[in-house]
């Protein structure tokens, strides 16, 4: 099947959608949140855990696997979906995100970045060429363009340069493109807080003409309310019959929110990385599961989930595993959280299709404590 988006339903009270992305290897229905599997693995988590609990799609890190194992390897091997045991789509990033992270060991210029590996020090080289060459080995079935992420806050003058040079960098990454797979690239908004920016740096997006439009640069140290306002001033700027993806966002709240703006696609660690660090997410709010208070708390972590987890093991049993530093701590608080944000995702789909989403935004905030 060739990649491609319907607009099934546009709830009558926001702007939340209804849609179904098609891919070669499946449909995603929408709006998604996607676990992230950074180095061929979303941590703690067998791939057919992942299918149970309802996951269609996860993230690939274009820039680890691109350090370890290689892609080239991967390629031999049969692709990073035969490789990690996963049949469902892949969406890979450009690795953009984990290069700005590197501060002091990158330098950015107008072909690319150089950087040194944090696990060698070996002096790498990404272009928007060889990032989206690097996803294709993959096998990726969507891949985002090669783009800076800005840092928060920062100047005009920086944001402008740098949202110029994506823009150019975003043209360059949709010429190396070999569409012969069907894989999908999507172009990456940026801009950092300026509004005028990001409605530049869309209109030259779509000049270009891309799969999908991602907006990039959220989630980097900014307040809700200006990643509300980003959102609110940019996504009307997209493609109505298109997918739009937000990156690296973000909370429960977060999701409703960018759904209820208009947000198909999200991603983000939090679910995993707060269930490692035991923290755990109910229809309520948040549990920190290392808590005194739950040594003796027979209760399941969130008695209106109907997860395994939930279904079996104690609030109690959990938190002697997280004190013992038992590798199933891991395994069973990320399963319940990614159950969680993967069951509020199909709530927030089945609210769309019915015409009251209003009402779930309601009853979601009426739970929170």
């Amino acid at each position: 099947m060739a990649f491609g988006f319907e607009l099934l339903h546009t709830d009558t009270t926001s702007a939340a959608r209804r849609g179904r992305i098609t891919t070669p290897r499946g449909m995603i229905e929408t709006p998604v949140f996607m676990p992230v599997g950074t180095q061929g693995t979303v941590k703690a988590v067998l791939p057919e855990t992942l299918h149970d609990i309802g996951a269609q799609i996860i993230l690939g890190n274009t820039y680890h696997l691109f350090l370890r194992p290689g892609h080239e390897l991967i390629q031999h091997l049969g692709g990073l979906h035969k490789f990690m045991h996963w049949s469902g789509p892949i969406l890979t990033d450009s690795g953009g995100f984990q290069v700005f992270s590197l501060g002091k060991l990158r330098k950015i210029d107008e072909d690319g970045v150089r950087f040194q590996s944090h696990l060698d020090g070996s002096n790498r080289v990404l272009t928007p060429e060889s990032s989206v060459q690097i996803q294709q080995a993959l096998g990726a079935d969507i891949l985002m363009v090669f783009d800076e992420c800005i840092p928060y806050p920062a100047t005009r003058t920086y944001v402008e340069d740098s949202t110029a040079r994506s823009m150019r960098w975003a043209g360059r990454s949709l010429a190396a493109h070999d569409r012969s797979d069907g894989s999908a690239l999507f172009g990456i908004v940026q801009g950092g807080m300026y509004e005028d920016l990001r409605r530049e740096s869309a209109q030259i997006l779509m000049d270009i003409g891309f799969d999908g439009y991602a907006i990039g640069g959220l989630s980097v140290g900014e307040g809700a309310e200006e990643m509300y306002a980003v959102m609110d001033y940019t996504l009307p700027l997209l493609p109505q019959r298109q997918p739009r993806y937000v990156m690296g966002v973000g909370t429960p709240e977060n999701l409703v929110e960018g759904v209820r703006r208009g947000v198909d696609m999200f991603d983000c660690v939090m679910p995993t990385r707060n269930a490692r660090n035991g923290v755990l997410f109910t229809h309520t709010g948040k549990i920190s599961i290392k808590q005194a208070q739950y040594a003796d708390d027979s209760s399941p972590i969130d008695p209106q989930c109907d997860c395994c987890v939930c279904s079996n093991y104690s609030r109690a049993y959990l938190r002697h595993l997280f004190k013992c530093n038992e590798i199933l701590a891991s395994m069973l608080n990320t399963q319940h959280n990614l159950h969680y944000y993967l069951s509020l995702m199909d709530q927030m789909r089945s609210a769309i299709a019915q015409d009251r989403f209003a009402a779930f935004c309601a009853d979601f905030y009426a739970m929170r404590t």
